[in-house]
């Protein structure tokens, strides 16, 4: 038995997004390796994995980070 309770981080007034429960929440409520977030508004919370699908999208296309080798480049 643990002798001090873990807090989850975060401030009551920033919206987070659970993973686990799927719904947005305010404040602390969930641990930080189940939400995203902070976000400013429960609106920007509520849009979280469209926020993070399009950011997904900008860094695989992103040709600065692009991993694949290009044709024309010789490979051991």
């Amino acid at each position: 038995m643990a002798l001090f309770k873990k807090r989850t981080a975060g401030k009551p007034g920033e919206w987070y997004y659970c993973l686990e429960h799927k719904k947005v929440e305010e404040g602390p409520e969930c641990p930080a390796k189940n939400r995203f977030g902070p976000y400013a508004t429960r609106e920007e919370a509520a849009h979280a994995l469209e926020t993070a699908r399009e950011r997904n999208l900008e860094w695989e296309t992103d040709p600065r980070w692009h991993d694949t080798p290009r044709p024309d480049e010789n490979q051991d």
